[in-house]
């Protein structure tokens, strides 16, 4: 049998998230962080995942400001058994409504020079944390349903910058997982979408940027030259221009979308 989805929702009604709580991997800054502080903006319940106690500390602080609940688990989710410790300390209590997995790391290396502890490190932590964590979700919510959306990359469709074949495909299995989630899930009540974000302004690019300059890194220079000249928008992004269409894929104005990959690149991958 087909759900029906109510979809007169009132715009206001569409935009709040009160009474939801949502899950968010990554959080201790950059986009994750700002993808917590737009959800407690929204009323939402946040818990705040992240191998990083001091960034989590610093996020935390800064929903302290707000009326929304919130708490924090610090965890390392290269690691299973960790991720399943946090599910099973969840167990008897109402299962999280919405889950962004945003968490990832990446690493430059030439491709022959990757070894294996590094690549199973970046696939465990963009890909496979993913896949646990969107396990889990979909084990606890059962016929409930409930949102999910992933976070992804423009370098998994378009890859531009040298040394990233790992993250590349990490990413990639990102967008693979959605997709088939989607197909799967859909007719359970779940909403499953990735973002890809692309030349958006953190603390770790912004030390990309920093190290070419300051190590006359000519090949870096050279292609961020590059990489701003495709950005038809002229100008990198912010975290909280991801964290804004997460919250339109997370919300009921995206009752019709399914299994999609939204860029959120300033138009790189149209140029």
């Amino acid at each position: 049998m087909v759900r029906m989805a109510k979809t007169s929702f009132k715009l206001a009604e569409s935009m709040t998230f009160v009474d939801k709580q949502v899950v968010v991997t990554g959080a201790a800054s950059g986009i994750g962080k700002a993808i917590a502080l737009r959800f407690a903006e929204a009323g939402a319940a946040v818990v705040l995942l992240d191998v990083n106690p001091d960034g989590l500390t610093k996020t935390l602080g800064c929903l302290d400001a707000t009326r929304c609940e919130h708490s924090a688990y610090e965890i390392d989710l290269a690691d299973k058994t960790q991720i399943d410790k946090f599910w099973l300390s969840l167990d008897g209590a109402r299962p999280p409504d919405i889950l962004i997995n945003n968490a990832g790391v990446y690493p430059m290396e030439d491709y022959l020079g990757v070894d294996e502890e590094l690549l199973e490190k970046v696939l465990r932590v963009n890909m496979s944390s993913a896949f646990w964590m969107c396990q889990h979700f979909i084990r606890q919510r059962k016929e409930m349903g409930g949102v999910i959306v992933n976070i992804a990359s423009i370098e998994a469709v378009l890859p531009f910058k040298t040394d990233m074949v790992h993250y590349g495909m990490s990413k990639a299995g990102v967008i693979a997982l959605t997709r088939s989630l989607a197909r799967d899930y859909g007719r359970k009540g779940f909403r499953v979408n990735v973002v890809l974000p692309g030349a958006i302004r953190t603390s770790g690019t912004r030390s990309l940027v920093k190290d070419a300059i300051r190590n006359v890194k000519l090949d870096l220079v050279k292609t961020g030259y590059d990489f701003q000249q495709r950005l038809a928008i002229g100008r990198w992004g912010e975290p909280d221009e991801v964290a804004k269409v997460v919250i339109f894929l997370s919300s009921n104005l995206a009752s019709y979308v399914q299994g999609a990959m939204i860029p959120v690149d300033g138009g790189f991958l149209s140029s």
